[in-house]
């Protein structure tokens, strides 16, 4: 019988030992607690929340009882008082041109930014570069230096006392910051996804639309809340440039609590708190894109 050839059989691969879970061993690449910046955390948290506390609990006294009361402690008698006078004080005339000024110098601010920061980044002519110093020099003049000039512009373009004397400076002022934030985000798009759309036949306004307006849509928002804070809480163009309780906005609305020998502190608080509870509204729809704006590039 013809013995059979037996072929080479290759070495098995050696096999390993099961591995249980691995402990976690001291060295010097074991992750430990960082104490101090957890205690950092919660100084800054105090320090953030005691002012609040402070407004929350003040605006629910009456005025004895924030002069003859520890200021820290809750009152023993919440009174809803302050907020009802704050409301029959004309509060939704001053909340309704504090929105229209806010409105009307957000969006067109955005609009005029992003169309600008996408012919500075797509944009290859020796105007638009010169165009982004010129935006960038706009950061470097303060609101402060320009309140005569823009006094007499105002007055001379008889807008004095109305709210468009309000919204274009604001707008004005927002450009430049916007321009500069929405450019740096635009810049982090991949060119191949601009190349891409293109070739399928898409134009420039469709790419700014359809591509660079969904890619920077946390930056968009992000910009568009702290340009609406700043306007919001604005406090020098509505005293320079308005005079009549028409025209009034939220920020001015304080003085009404103002008498000729004191000032009604639990009242003032309370008109604070109602015009924070917006920009904490906010703040809760748009968290998540706030949120993503703000810390967008930190992982790369």
């Amino acid at each position: 019988m013809a013995s059979l050839t037996q072929l080479p059989v290759p070495p098995s691969a050696p096999v390993r030992p099961a591995v249980g879970p691995r402990s976690r061993t001291k060295g010097p690449g074991r992750t430990r607690p960082n104490f101090l910046a957890g205690l950092g955390g919660w100084l800054w948290l105090a320090i953030i929340i005691v002012p609040v506390y402070y407004v929350v609990v003040t605006s629910l006294k009456n005025q004895a009882g924030f002069f003859t009361s520890n200021p820290m402690l809750p009152p023993t008698e919440p009174t809803l008082d302050n907020y009802k006078l704050v409301l029959e004080n004309d509060f939704a005339k001053y909340f309704a041109n504090s929105l229209i000024v806010t409105v009307g110098s957000v969006i067109p601010a955005l609009l005029v930014s992003f169309m600008a920061a996408y012919a500075i980044v797509r944009g290859k002519s020796k105007f638009l570069n010169w165009t982004n110093n010129l935006f960038l020099l706009g950061l470097a003049i303060p609101l402060h230096a320009t309140i005569i000039p823009i006094y007499w512009m105002i007055t001379r373009a008889h807008l004095y006392d109305t709210l468009l004397a309000l919204i274009l400076p604001s707008i004005a002022f927002a450009i430049p910051i916007s321009v500069l934030i929405l450019s740096n985000f635009m810049r982090d798009v991949p060119n191949e996804l601009f190349e891409s759309m293109r070739l399928d036949g898409c134009s420039d306004w469709s790419m700014m639309w359809h591509l660079a307006l969904p890619m920077t849509k946390p930056a968009v928002v992000t910009v568009g809340i702290y340009n609406a804070l700043g306007v919001w809480n604005g406090f020098l163009f509505p005293l320079i440039l308005t005079q009549s309780p028409e025209t009034r906005v939220l920020p001015l609305s304080l003085w009404t609590f103002q008498g000729e020998f004191s000032v009604n502190i639990p009242a003032v608080l309370a008109a604070v708190v109602l015009a924070t509870l917006p920009l904490l509204l906010v703040y809760v729809v748009a968290r998540r894109q706030l949120l993503s704006g703000l810390t967008a590039g930190f992982s790369k």
